[in-house]
């Protein structure tokens, strides 16, 4: 009986032993991070019939049980992915709200400096001053586009730079995972006896992942994980770890994005493949805010070159001559697929015909075997190339696509049409004469007329560029008739008489054209008003302008493009279209701090929620320190009296 009170009181001091090692391991790992506690799960020792009843054997250690909830972890682990997305988001997007919002750095001070330029130029035309400030106030609006546009590019390459980091990192995860996968399959065994610390590490490890890209956490055999990232790309398979490798767009050779390889080969994933994490909110950033960004600010630099421009060139300088391009105007960028087939002879032109109705979104020309397909990457809208071959170019959004060659199915071209508006935006015009400040027509009124009608200043438009339209000499517009008509119209050229928005066009030759006051008349691109009421006889005058120096009537057209709404198709001014940008930006800028916080205090929650199962209480353990203690002292007592029993026994022997 003292042999089996011995072995009751061994179990016993083992088992308070195990429990003090498993709490002192707690304390000692409390603030370790990614540690669960551990405690001990004892059962009652199996009990022997000794016919009058079934005396103990004392107790067993079953097993040292670690505590951590799948489902708890998998919810730390979905806000977490969240919120470090977020906060990659936050920290590049304010750098271009920043950028953009500047009330003296942005572009909306340049360009109402520039416009104050021109109009100041509009109020004393033959002024040097005033033409030289138009000049540096240009010069400035150029440095102020191309300075935002260079930060943006900067930042692109920020973005790049951390995407290739991000690859590392995850890379470096999925490796150690895979081994401790390998590992804690191998540690496994049938009793129930588990690696906890190797496994506490591997979720770790998980839980690092998470941050840089969204993981997906699947159990398989062994206590071994498969873990997918983003879209459900498998990184880790068992003790297999596969690897991403950040590469060069196939369209786009300045622009990294990450590839998964798979039996030597590398498939390019889409930005929107890797959500969550921290490489997930790069992806998010650069393809959302920083591609809209920069093609938004190209836009306006595109929209204002092309349409100052077409104004300025309707004009003459000082010396009488015409006016030609004030700005360059940024093309197009058109990215051939780089895994297009080897025998593809397609070529894709794009060409900016209408600058109101360009978007900020790019666009991708793919074939299918079949057919072309230009798709609108912003809403994923197709707009098939019909007919092909092309009979001339399709215009799509304000951009002229021109598709020749015979391609094989999957080959595809990226274009960008705005991209490098910003960046290709400068000055042509350098010389303060060479401002085409004025009309290149003039009318007059003979003082010998008459009647009471008069003639206005006139204005052409951009049919007067076209060869044989524009004015050689004077052109004597004669009233004669009842009712009164004009003759002496160019024979040439047909004559559009609009009233009250109805158009009425004369052909070439008509020998009068009624005289209605108030009355657009246009011919050759000149345009013409009357007013008043004319007697026969009386003639007006339409000659080439020989003052160009100070006339003003071109510079006050130039001047009303800042206010004249024309980007959208006709709805938005050049400030009102950046102004928009500006509060896209900063309306999302504000959209991903407020996510970001009431991410942090899910996180902060759900942490509390996962911790209050799985984090170690030093109050608690201290209270189990003193447990098992106590009962390890209790354990040893009852070993000394079965050793005394057992003492008696031998001495009543003697």
């Amino acid at each position: 009986m003292s042999g089996n009170l011995l072995n009751i009181g061994k179990t016993g001091l083992f088992a308070a032993q195990v429990g003090l090692s498993t709490t002192g391991h707690n304390i000692a790992n409390a603030n370790v991070a990614g540690y669960s506690r551990q405690t001990i799960v004892q059962s009652t020792g199996i009990a022997q019939n000794y016919g009058y009843g079934f005396i103990g054997s004392g107790t067993e250690i079953d097993q040292i049980k670690r505590y951590s909830d799948s489902f708890l972890n998998g919810q730390v682990r979905s806000a977490q992915t969240q919120v470090s997305s977020l906060n990659a988001f936050y920290s590049q997007i304010s750098q271009v709200d920043n950028l953009l919002s500047d009330t003296t750095s942005g572009l909306s001070p340049a360009l109402q400096d520039f416009f104050k330029g021109v109009q100041d130029m509009a109020s004393n035309p033959s002024s040097a001053a005033s033409r030289q400030a138009v000049l540096s106030n240009g010069e400035s609006l150029v440095a102020r586009f191309q300075g935002i546009n260079d930060r943006l590019s900067e930042i692109r390459q920020g973005v790049n730079s951390e995407i290739t980091s991000k690859v590392g990192v995850i890379n470096s995860y999925a490796e150690q995972i895979g081994q401790l996968n390998d590992k804690i399959a191998q540690l496994t065994t049938g009793s129930g006896a588990e690696p906890n610390d190797l496994m506490d590490a591997r979720d770790q490890l998980i839980a690092d992942l998470n941050k840089e890209v969204k993981t997906t956490v699947t159990r398989g055999n062994n206590n071994s994980l498969t873990v997918a990232i983003g879209s459900g790309q498998p990184l880790v398979v068992g003790n297999k770890a596969f690897q991403l490798t950040a590469t060069t767009s196939p369209t786009d050779l300045s622009r990294v994005q990450v590839g998964l390889v798979t039996g030597g080969n590398v498939t390019v994933l889409a930005d929107s493949a890797l959500s969550g994490g921290e490489l997930g909110g790069l992806m998010e950033f650069r393809s959302g805010t920083l591609d809209r960004t920069q093609n938004s600010l190209g836009r306006v630099a595109i929209t204002l070159a092309e349409t100052f421009n077409a104004q300025h060139r309707l004009g003459i300088d000082s010396a009488g001559n015409p006016g030609g391009n004030f700005f360059t105007v940024g093309a197009p960028v058109v990215g051939r697929n780089i895994n297009n087939a080897v025998g593809s002879t397609t070529d894709v032109k794009a060409a900016i015909v209408d600058p109101a109705a360009l978007t900020q979104s790019d666009y991708s020309v793919s074939y299918d075997g079949s057919n072309y397909t230009v798709t609108r990457l912003s809403d994923k809208k197709p707009f098939p190339v019909t007919p092909f071959p092309q009979t001339g170019p399709q215009v799509i959004d304000g951009v002229a696509f021109t598709v020749t060659g015979s391609a094989s199915a999957g080959d595809s071209f990226l274009v960008r049409p705005t991209v490098n508006g910003a960046s290709d935006f400068s000055m042509v015009v350098n010389e303060r004469n060479s401002i085409a400040a004025a009309a290149p027509i003039s009318t007059s009124v003979p003082l010998s007329n008459k009647g009471t009608a008069t003639i206005s200043e006139g204005n052409i438009d951009a049919a007067y560029l076209t060869p044989g339209n524009a004015l050689t000499a004077p052109v004597n517009l004669t009233v004669g008739g009842t009712p009164a008509g004009l003759s002496g119209f160019p024979a040439g050229q047909a004559v559009t008489v609009t009233n009250n928005g109805t158009s009425t066009t004369y052909p070439a030759g008509t020998a009068s054209i009624p005289f209605t006051a108030g009355a657009n008349y246009n011919f050759g691109g000149v345009n013409l008003k009357f007013a008043g009421t004319p007697v026969a006889g009386d003639t007006f005058t339409v000659a080439p302008n020989s003052n160009g120096t100070a006339d003003n009537r071109n510079a006050r057209l130039l001047g009303n493009l800042q206010t004249k709404p024309i980007l959208d198709g006709g709805k938005a001014t050049y400030q009102s279209a950046y102004a928009e940008l500006v509060s896209f930006v900063g309306n999302k800028t504000r959209e991903v701090q407020v996510n970001s916080q009431a991410g942090d205090t899910l996180l902060k929650q759900v942490t509390a929620a996962q911790q209050d199962v799985s984090g170690v209480n030093l109050d608690e353990e201290a209270t189990n320190l003193l447990k098992y203690q106590q009962a390890y002292q209790a354990a040893g007592k009852v070993m000394q009296m079965a050793s005394t029993l057992f003492d008696t026994v031998l001495s009543i022997s003697r």
